[in-house]
């Protein structure tokens, strides 16, 4: 054991019990935690919100978000504690929990920080996730499939403005058809996100889109 472990054990986020180094809720907690039991399927909460905004294959949400709870505690800290390895830890909770025995899409592609944002936050949320999936599966994953043109939010533009925003919010960086996307992100709100994401990528070829959230709200 290294002398920082000593000095600063890791905690369960929760009930701040010291855990293994590795971990990120002790036992107890993470039996409390809200998994949503979609499996991958077409008939899941997730995949009828998804159906309203854009043609999804299948989708699939680890856990439920909610305020206050261990998974947005969770999701909090992978973002914006520092936390990056616990991708690596939903990513081993996803493979438990997901069914991808007779569900192998063609290619894995995350959903793209600005430049500017991910210099601020030092890395994308979204890579050791998708990175774990895509090895232990042996399926590609490219982290650059996909451009993110404007630093601000759309939220944050008006009327006129705000339209064209939306709609050029995203873009394909790269020629790509006849492929079944998994498109990855860590929370599914309102789906405007994903949806520009799944647009870009049906409108640039023949493609299927399918769906993998760390949460849904």
């Amino acid at each position: 054991m290294y002398l920082v472990d000593l000095l600063f054990p890791n905690r369960c986020l929760e009930c701040n019990r010291i855990i293994p180094a590795d971990e990120v809720v002790c036992a107890a907690c993470f039996e409390q935690i809200n998994f949503t039991h979609h499996r991958f399927s077409v008939n899941n909460p997730l995949a009828d919100k998804c159906r309203l905004l854009f043609p999804v294959e299948k989708a699939f949400a680890l856990m439920q978000f909610e305020e206050e709870s261990t998974s947005q505690k969770i999701i909090h800290q992978l973002k914006y504690g520092k936390r990056e390895k616990i991708g690596e830890i939903l990513a081993k909770w996803t493979l438990e929990k997901a069914d991808f025995s007779t569900f192998k899409p063609d290619i894995f592609a995350t959903v793209p920080l600005h430049p500017k944002k991910l210099k601020e936050r030092g890395y994308n949320q979204l890579h050791l996730f998708a990175d774990t999936l895509s090895k232990e599966l042996n399926i590609p994953c490219d982290h650059n499939l996909i451009k993110r043109n404007f630093y601000k939010k759309a939220q944050a533009q008006k009327n006129r403005e705000e339209r064209m925003f939306k709609e050029n919010l995203f873009s394909v960086n790269k020629e790509i058809s006849h492929q079944h996307v998994l498109l990855i992100d860590d929370v599914f709100t309102t789906g405007n996100t994903m949806s520009a994401v799944a647009w870009e990528i049906l409108k640039a070829g023949n493609n299927k889109v399918s769906v993998l959230v760390m949460a849904v709200d």
